[in-house]
């Protein structure tokens, strides 16, 4: 019984947070971030502007509520890859797969998220922080695998400096499709045009960055 409370009240949590955020993003897409205030999300979703912040303490949470899921995207796909698989192989087969899902995480957000961010400096600002905290997240995951293998060969700059050319690999494939969402592109089309764009950044890096770190067979 007391599990099944707990998980109740889990589940109540996860709605009102959902419920806030969804708010919070319609009006934000409406009036746009700066002009929209904590009490006017608070109104709109029916709770107190206390609760509004105990689920989202910073106002860019309530706008870019996938915050987690973004900045561990990249270190998760390390971690998770196949035995025997580079980073590199895991990160390019994780990326085509946003891409042909159309995946939020990826940049497929639609037109009018994409111009709520660039239109609002906060946002803006805010996105670059999540991009570095994806890349520092990718560089801690690239050194713990490189600890790993004993017979790993590199200095200690070496996870950073893979993970720095990663993580800018897909910094700019998240800014085409902005780009080409702001352009008015449709998913279908923005995928067309970035999936042969995404293999020639990635083939880029490939010889310098495809066994690293070092893979066993």
């Amino acid at each position: 019984m007391a599990t099944e409370s707990t998980g109740l009240r889990e589940s109540k949590k996860q709605e009102t947070r959902q419920l806030i955020s969804d708010h919070a993003t319609r009006l934000f897409m409406e009036q746009g971030f700066e002009q929209t205030t904590i009490a006017e999300i608070a109104t709109a979703a029916r709770v107190a502007k206390k609760t509004v912040t105990n689920y989202f303490p910073r106002k860019e949470d309530l706008a870019l509520d996938h915050h987690e899921a973004f900045t561990a995207s990249l270190a998760r796909a390390v971690v998770d890859r196949a035995d025997g698989e580079s980073a590199l192989s895991a990160l390019r087969r994780e990326f085509a797969t946003a891409v042909e899902q159309c995946n939020p995480v990826a940049g497929f957000a639609g037109p009018e998220f994409a111009r709520m961010i660039a239109d609002s400096p906060t946002l803006t600002a805010r996105l670059r922080e999540l991009h570095d905290q994806r890349e520092e997240a990718l560089a801690t995951a690239l050194a713990d695998a490189a600890s790993a293998d004993a017979s790993a060969d590199a200095p200690p700059l070496a996870p950073r400096a893979a993970a720095a050319l990663l993580a800018a690999a897909h910094r700019l494939l998240f800014q085409r499709i902005q780009e080409l969402t702001l352009a008015g592109e449709p998913n279908d089309r923005i995928a067309a045009a970035v999936a042969p764009e995404a293999t020639y950044v990635f083939d880029l890096l490939a010889t310098g960055l495809d066994n690293h770190p070092p893979t066993q067979a």
